[in-house]
């Protein structure tokens, strides 16, 4: 019998490279993907993206989209508050994984599966710790298609958001970039690919810059361009 599983949807490459392997794993079965977005704005959190594309791509994929809403700057307590009734509801509909795309960050890792242990909701990572230089040539290999909506200004300048990863933009990459961002350097929309019914038409919007408060440091901002699309 195939484990009843959510996917922490992004919107961006690596989970739908992620999803894409689960969708093939018959031990699994992805019943719901669940995005966080920013209350405020109508965003998904950290790409920047609009709940009426977000709703368009799932709608493409075919698999019901659960939203979890998120004040516009959640203190670590509101998060979790927030994130265990979401998840409480999730272990109620009988749900006994989550599934993720990160690739190699062990401490957000190990505090995904200590917080869902406790609801004794087990974690799967179909990327972890694969080669991130061979993961986006899968990934463009088959036949996916995403365009960057976010991007560290400490790496990139305005002209880097909305463009389509190519091979060409992975191997002109700085050297200290890794080739999915996976350390944060930047943000995807995934708009074509085998998990997707049609491709998802879209539009390129403003670009803005925008800066935060950069975690564990005092009184450091750190900037982010971001590419708005419309759907």
């Amino acid at each position: 019998m195939s484990n009843k599983t959510y996917f922490n949807w992004s919107t961006g490459k690596d989970a739908a490279l992620a999803l894409h392997y689960l969708l093939l794993d018959e031990n699994f079965s992805v019943e719901k993907l669940v995005t966080t977005i920013n209350a405020h704005y109508q965003r998904v959190t950290m790409h920047g993206l609009p709940v009426s594309l977000l709703k368009k791509q799932t709608e493409a994929i075919g698999i019901p989209l659960q939203i979890i809403e998120l004040p516009e700057q959640p203190s670590m307590t509101d998060y979790e508050t927030i994130m265990h009734t979401a998840l409480n509801k999730l272990k109620t509909e009988h749900f006994t994984y989550s599934a993720f795309g990160d690739i190699f960050l062990e401490d957000l890792k190990k505090y995904r599966e200590d917080n869902l242990s406790k609801l004794d909701i087990s974690s799967i990572f179909p990327l972890w710790k694969k080669n991130t230089k061979a993961l986006i040539t899968e990934f463009l290999d088959l036949g996916f298609k995403a365009v960057i909506v976010c991007a560290s200004a400490k790496y990139f300048s305005e002209d880097f958001v909305g463009k389509t990863i190519t091979p060409e933009l992975i191997e002109n990459l700085p050297k200290e970039v890794d080739p999915c961002g996976e350390n944060g350097e930047f943000h995807t929309f995934c708009y074509d690919g085998p998990i997707f019914k049609s491709p998802i038409p879209f539009t390129i919007g403003d670009k803005v810059y925008r800066e935060y408060d950069t975690p564990n440091a005092k009184n450091e901002k750190t900037g982010f361009w971001f590419c708005d699309l419309i759907a």
